[in-house]
């Protein structure tokens, strides 16, 4: 059985503490998670489209503009 907050007395703590211990917790989580991999095809997709980007700087469409067509696209 997992340990709860209660049995660790984490539930005594001050909320602040609970906070930085949260924090800290998602931190260490986040340390021993390794990045994850590519593959090749994947890596060449990705600097075709920022070599795409930077001959064409001006060529994107802002997020407000594809939120509101993805949120259209969903509510059909």
């Amino acid at each position: 059985m997992p340990p709860t907050l209660q049995s660790l007395g984490i539930d005594r703590l001050s909320v602040e503490d609970r906070v930085a211990l949260a924090t800290a917790i998602w931190d260490s989580i986040a340390d021993d998670t390794p990045t994850p991999l590519i593959t090749d095809a994947q890596r060449r997709e990705l600097d075709r489209r920022l070599a795409d980007h930077s001959e064409h700087p001006e060529n994107v469409v802002p997020w407000e503009e594809v939120k509101a067509e993805a949120l259209g696209r969903c509510r059909q």
